[in-house]
């Protein structure tokens, strides 16, 4: 079937052609059934192309009215689900112009004046994404937000902190998820960076060199809400390097969640037992009854690929593309969909599930006493003795290994089995032993101590207000 506009009979695109499109090439070069996602958009810039073709005397009063009106229409029933999309009709541009001119008849014909299907979907996709990545930063900050708090709520909840997954120093509950935080601020920066630079409107660009009707790119790319306009149409038609910029932010970002989900993977494990998370966060084994498995944080990991995936895809799209525009690009939106999907709905599940997970102080505060996390602070004890660092360094590692024998942690040796290493050691070195000590020693900017915790928590809602 070739396609045609149903309601005259004509072809919409196809006078220069003198057979009909095969069938099979129809379906395969259709596109309506993924940019249909986009008509709210294609609809929002056919409305600024009309009013700035009436200011331009280029259609009439009458003829701008009547196509606002029927673009109104049209954005009620693709709001409602029903619109009558058609498959015959190529895309989302096809079958929004042909039923404009189904309801207003041949006025319709003419708002594609000055603009070609080039301009419109490199408009509509910014469009698009600029609206996503304002709901995307929406649920960052809900998201940062809940860590606040939760980093405000457990400021003196002593953990142990990990290199090498190997217990290292001891350091506060609230710390690790204001970690979480500047990481998540990285990302959100990232995403306002990304949206500047995409604020401009290639309207008007038209095919690839422009029109010769007398259009003003200025006053479109104000209704639309862009900075202005964008400044060679040879690029404007070909750039996607603020939808391949994204899926780079979307996938760091997925990167972070990742990360995080692997720690609270680890620590729902009863190994660790730090965290517990909500029961709607988690599901059951079909077979074993004791399992409560945290599915969700799975999941946020797993999804991290599919980001990446979304990335190298549409790297690998544009990387040998000559100017202007080609047919290529139309497979750029389902990686650029996925990856704006995947990164709202991740971020929505850790903002609901991460703030209402419960903290097992208990069990945080034992793993920290389990590993000899105050070592470091007997090393740097002996340094403000006197003891070089280096030999400081091989005090300490024997030390352990003497705890490590007799079954005990570095406070539950005795003053007299510690002398039996450095004589610098006296009866002063238990404050810098406990935990609570050695997190509170750590009270400079970016240290892990409760009162720093809390200073950087007000910080950060101060940053996020």
């Amino acid at each position: 079937m070739t396609k045609r506009d149903s309601h005259s009979g004509q072809q919409l695109w196809t006078g220069r052609f003198t057979e009909a499109t095969d069938a099979f090439v129809e379906r395969f070069s259709a596109s309506v059934h993924f940019d249909a996602r986009l008509a709210l958009q294609d609809i929002q810039g056919s409305e600024a192309h009309a009013r700035m073709l009436a200011a331009q005397e280029v259609l009439t009063t009458d003829e701008r009215d009547a196509i606002l009106a029927g673009l109104a229409g049209i954005r009620q029933e693709v709001i409602e689900g029903r619109f009558p999309w058609s498959p015959q009709l190529e895309d989302v541009h096809m079958n929004i112009e042909a039923r404009l001119t189904e309801r207003i008849g041949e006025a319709g014909k003419k708002l594609h004046t000055g603009r070609s299907r080039n301009d419109q979907i490199a408009t509509d996709v910014r469009l698009f994404l600029r609206e996503a990545i304002d709901g995307i930063s929406e649920e960052l900050v809900r998201f940062q937000c809940g860590l606040v708090e939760l980093a405000e709520r457990e400021a003196d909840t002593i953990m142990p902190g990990f290199t090498h997954l190997q217990v290292a120093q001891p350091v506060t509950f609230g710390h690790h998820m204001l970690a979480w935080y500047e990481m998540l601020e990285r990302d959100r920066d990232r995403l306002a960076d990304c949206r500047r630079r995409l604020n401009q409107c290639p309207l008007g660009a038209a095919a690839l060199a422009g029109t010769s009707f007398p259009i003003d790119r200025e006053a479109t790319a104000r209704e639309l809400g862009f900075d202005g306009p964008t400044r060679n149409s040879l690029d404007s038609v070909s750039d996607r390097d603020f939808a391949i910029e994204f899926c780079a932010s979307a996938s760091l970002l997925l990167v972070h969640l990742s990360r995080m989900a692997e720690e609270l993977v680890l620590w729902t494990s009863p190994h660790f037992g730090f965290v517990e998370l909500p029961d709607r966060f988690c599901t059951g084994s079909s077979i074993m009854p004791q399992k409560k498995n945290p599915d969700v944080a799975e999941l946020v990991r797993g999804k991290a690929a599919r980001a990446q995936g979304d990335l190298v895809q549409l790297l690998t799209l544009m990387k040998g593309q000559p100017l202007a525009y080609n047919r290529d690009n139309q497979e750029d939106k389902e990686p650029l969909f996925d990856a704006v999907d995947t990164a709202r709905d991740a971020l929505t599940a850790f903002a609901d599930m991460v703030p209402a997970m419960a903290v097992n102080r208990e069990h945080c505060r034992a793993a920290a006493r389990a590993g000899f996390a105050t070592a470091t602070d007997l090393a740097d004890y002996l340094v403000r003795q006197g003891v070089a660092f280096r030999d400081a360094h091989e005090v300490v590692g024997r030390a352990v290994r003497y705890a490590q024998e007799a079954e005990r942690d570095l406070p539950e040796l005795t003053v007299e089995e510690l002398q039996q290493f450095s004589s610098a050691i006296g009866e002063d070195v238990y404050a810098v032993l406990t935990l609570e000590g050695s997190v509170a020693a750590r009270s400079h900017i970016g240290g892990t101590a409760p009162a720093q915790v809390r200073c950087q928590a007000q910080a950060a809602r101060e940053r996020l207000a």
